[in-house]
């Protein structure tokens, strides 16, 4: 028996913004390895299709969904779907964002708009569609993801990304409590450094596999426990927050980054 047997898991996000596993696409395929049924949502028809694949070749459920996640209509459209192949939704997981590394007076308004609307805006929307599914059910549980970026500064400068990040945690603190009630949970996460396909984007434009591998090395030693986080030790935690075994669990973070933000590490 897994831990969300037969649970009907909604997740944003789940292909991975590049080649290998990405947090969105691991927590798809953890959920699934669970029991659960997963709704796998992306944008990237090609992305979200890997994910698929790998969940169905182990032999689990899975049903993929395009999805704009700051369109209203297309998510609409999107929960629609999930109830017509399911008749419910238990889980949300919201795992869409992007990142900007700009400060206030270089960053483009443009940017600023994109980037609340991919982190912030789309949970607004998912939650619009999703919590009268789950009000009108009686139970549900709502995993948003966050970021360290939310309560501590490290010195690189993401203003719009960091205001967003921070933002989710009072989103997810007022759904929570508003909904309490309801027998819905709404818990958010703040991941560190893990070492996904985004977190590595960065370093694409360094020819040097050697100095490539130094910053990787940089970034290993700056983690208290002495490595970047696995996105299956963040997908982990996630299924306990969307599990049963989470049912006292509301309107509260769950920080994920290997001792991180206890340090004084003044960078990434």
């Amino acid at each position: 028996m897994g831990r969300l047997d037969d649970k009907v898991i909604i997740v944003t996000g789940a292909g991975a913004s590049g080649a290998g596993i990405g947090n969105g696409k691991a927590c798809a395929i953890h959920y699934a390895r669970e029991g659960a049924r997963v709704v796998a949502i992306d944008i990237d028809e090609n992305a979200v299709a890997e994910t698929a694949k790998i969940i169905n070749e182990e032999g689990n459920s899975v049903l993929t969904v395009l999805c704009d996640v700051t369109d209203s209509n297309s998510v609409s459209a999107m929960v629609e779907a999930c109830l017509e192949a399911y008749g419910r939704i238990d889980v949300l997981h919201n795992n869409v964002g992007i990142l900007d590394l700009d400060g206030p007076v270089l960053l483009p308004e443009a940017t600023w708009d994109k980037v609340m609307a991919t982190n912030v805006k789309s949970m607004f929307l998912t939650c619009k569609y999703v919590l009268p599914v789950m009000e009108k059910q009686g139970k549900g549980a709502i995993v948003n993801i966050s970021s360290v970026a939310a309560i501590r500064y490290w010195g690189t400068s993401a203003i719009a990304y960091n205001t967003s990040k921070a933002a989710i945690l009072q989103f997810t603190r007022t759904v929570a409590l508003e909904y309490a009630a309801k027998g819905i949970r709404a818990n958010a996460m703040l991941f560190g450094v893990i070492d996904t396909p985004l977190i590595n984007a960065s370093l694409e434009g360094i020819n040097d596999p050697t100095e490539v591998e130094r910053i990787r090395q940089e970034r290993h030693a700056m983690i208290p426990i002495g490595r970047m986080g696995d996105p299956f030790e963040v997908a982990k935690a996630a299924a306990f927050l969307a599990s049963d075994d989470a049912s006292y669990i509301t309107g509260t973070e769950l920080i994920v980054d290997g001792g991180l933000t206890g340090t004084c590490i003044p960078t990434w």
